[in-house]
């Protein structure tokens, strides 16, 4: 209807900044990741596209191989429609300049970081929930100007710790601000890492 790439909803706030690029888990849609957008920031302008990769009928942002098995020249593909459709969005919708940030769940949280390492031009702030590392080699590029929040469960069987930790370090090499909240859980968002994302997203 718009003429952008990505189906998407976008929800007009009432105040400038920050606009939330919000990205849903395996299965999600837009409307169910609004939902996370009105608890990180109620009043924010939120753009939720819906991920054009269809496994088994549940909607993703990329191939897998097998469970935590990424197909990564299809991540690097995605990432960049990603961020082509970032920026048709903000011409479109007239955000130029605005301050954006991306916030996603799981599989939304990995195509998000998979951007940010990839394409920083376009997208410098993410929010990562239940995220791991979606590339195995990521270009050497400087993020010093990147603030990356991560908040992952120590016992999370979707996204293990250890692909979380090098997904941290991969950030931090390359110069970024990385804010890091671990819960002794799984795969979910608690009500502290919450917290801890929004008093994150204030600055």
């Amino acid at each position: 209807m718009t003429g952008l790439a990505f189906d998407h909803r976008y929800v007009e706030g009432s105040q400038a900044e920050p606009v939330l690029l919000l990205l849903h888990g395996t299965g999600g849609s837009p409307d169910d990741i609004l939902a996370l957008g009105k608890e990180l920031s109620p009043s924010s302008t939120m753009i939720a596209p819906a991920g054009p990769v269809s496994e088994n009928g549940a909607a993703r942002w990329f191939r897998r191989l097998a469970e935590g098995v990424f197909d990564v020249d299809d991540v690097v593909v995605r990432a960049g429609e990603l961020a082509e459709f970032v920026e048709s969005a903000r011409e479109h919708y007239g955000l130029a300049g605005r301050r954006l940030v991306a916030a996603g769940f799981s599989n939304g949280a990995n195509i998000a970081a998979a951007v940010a390492l990839l394409r920083p031009d376009v997208l410098s702030e993410v929010m990562l929930f239940s995220s791991m590392s979606p590339l195995p080699e990521p270009p050497a590029g400087d993020l010093a100007d990147a603030r990356v929040f991560l908040a992952n469960g120590r016992h999370d069987p979707m996204a293990p710790l250890d692909s979380s930790e090098r997904l941290v370090r991969t950030f931090r090499e390359r110069g970024a601000e990385v804010t890091e909240y671990w819960h002794p859980g799984g795969h979910q968002i608690t009500v502290d890492g919450l917290d801890a994302a929004k008093e994150w997203l204030r600055y």
